[in-house]
């Protein structure tokens, strides 16, 4: 595969470090710019600026499988993906630091005309680090985890406990999140495809699809460990803290923020119902210890500062903290937060490096998984142009299967019954793996 990274700094060079042993890779950026870590490895440079016709030319855009735009200016990278797409069939992938760049860029993929001039996947390192802690603080225990769509859906594999609220329910009663769907269970080492009315047992293997957000909602609720996360005090209140005390809100946790900018207290104020803002500074220990912080289950620091985050950090755990886990800026300081007495240390380049990982991953075509040692198989599926526009109810395929996901051009549907699928249109769809060949032939035929 041939890999064209725009950005010879940390994350770059991070990148590069991961795929250049069986890859393609040529890096692109001033001269300037180029970190010492790229000397060590075996990968292209060309030096310039990739938002221009000619240095993209150069570097071989025409038959380069991917592009990844991840210089420090999101206008750079914007530009440059958006010229990467016009001079080839390149998959781009564009880091953004600013919520309203992912947000309008993910509105224009997502519309419904048709246009060749979009962004395939827009990476905000704070929403990967964000996801990343929350699954933390909820202690999914998954026994199995595949990425698809570029990882904004998912499967995962949970094992039922002896004291799940899920034994003995009918699966039609089960309140599990919207956007999430069983569509395979295990029992007795034997795979099945369930029904509505599939009643769940102790120790049996469920696997779930659906959206990425919704399966860490559903982990949080269902498949804590033994010991139950109740309080969260998360120090700084901006865009990581602001996102996750909305998620940890969903699971009715006892949350808290400190946050030292009054005004940010006021707007965190309005965007949360039940979540306790205090006016303060995380390293101000006094009112660390009138607040009684160190009672929380999880302490979690999120300010932009390295420095600020180590401190607030070792203070909260001299106090006696149960669990703290703190934000890194600089990848190379992870090792020595957690060397020092910090539970975890948690580097957004690390959280961007495994979505980088996941996109390129799926790139696959055909079976895109398999799971309980072969038994079961995920299938990508693309309806043909002369498909009849129907109910996913009205398909009737010879042998039993789940249609998991519906990706419609960069739009991302968890289905149901009555979701409408047409020509054009990827199925992700669950089944066993003696189904499959039958599976693969209907819709072969549909042609």
């Amino acid at each position: 595969m041939k890999i064209i990274i725009f950005g010879a700094n940390e994350i770059g060079s991070m990148i590069a470090g991961e795929f250049y042993t069986d890859n393609d890779i040529t890096v692109i950026d001033e001269e300037k710019n180029k970190s010492d870590a790229f000397n060590k490895l075996d990968v292209g440079f060309v030096a310039g600026n990739a938002s221009g016709i000619e240095v993209l030319k150069q570097a071989g855009i025409k038959s380069a499988d991917v592009f990844i735009a991840c210089t420090n200016s999101d206008e750079l990278n914007i530009v440059a993906c958006l010229t990467a797409k016009k001079l080839s069939r390149v998959k781009t992938l564009c880091f953004v630091r600013k919520e309203e760049y992912k947000s309008s860029l993910g509105i224009a993929k997502e519309a419904d005309y048709n246009c060749d001039f979009y962004i395939d996947n827009v990476i905000w390192p704070e929403e990967l680090l964000t996801q990343e802690i929350f699954r933390i603080i909820t202690v999914a225990k998954a026994l199995d985890v595949e990425n698809f769509a570029s990882g904004r859906a998912r499967l995962l594999e949970y094992k039922i406990g002896k004291n799940s609220p899920l034994i003995n329910k009918m699966l039609k009663n089960c309140e599990f999140p919207k956007d999430t769907l069983i569509v395979g269970i295990t029992r007795d080492s034997k795979l099945f495809i369930p029904n509505g009315n599939s009643t769940l047992q102790e120790d049996d293997k469920v696997i779930f699809m659906g959206l990425s957000h919704s399966l860490n909602i559903l982990a949080g609720k269902f498949f804590h460990e033994k010991e139950f996360v109740k309080s969260v005090t998360i120090i700084g209140g901006g865009n990581v803290g602001l996102k996750l005390a909305k998620s940890l809100e969903s699971l009715k946790l006892n949350v808290k923020i400190i946050e030292r900018d009054e005004e940010r207290c006021n707007f965190l104020s309005q965007e949360l119902n039940n979540v306790l803002i205090i006016h303060g500074d995380g390293t101000d220990l006094e009112l660390l210890n009138e607040e009684d912080i160190a009672s929380s289950d999880v302490v979690v620091s999120v300010t932009n500062n390295d420095e600020k985050n180590l401190l607030c950090s070792l203070l909260v755990k001299h106090l006696g903290a149960k669990r703290v886990i703190s934000r890194v800026s600089k990848n190379t300081n992870a090792a020595l937060f957690e060397q020092v007495g910090i539970d975890i240390a948690i580097s957004s380049k690390t959280a961007s490096l495994n979505e980088i990982k996941n996109n390129i991953r799926d790139t696959n075509i055909g079976i895109l998984a398999t799971v309980e040692q072969g038994q079961g198989e995920v299938l990508e599926i693309e309806l043909p142009q002369n498909y009849i526009t129907q109910k996913i109810m009205d398909i009737k395929p010879p042998a039993k299967a789940i249609v998991g996901v519906v990706q419609r051009r960069n739009r991302i549907i968890i289905p149901n019954g009555a979701t409408m699928v047409s020509s054009g249109d990827n199925l992700i769809i669950f089944t066993t793996s003696e189904n499959a060949p039958v599976i693969k032939n209907f819709f072969e035929e549909a042609k």
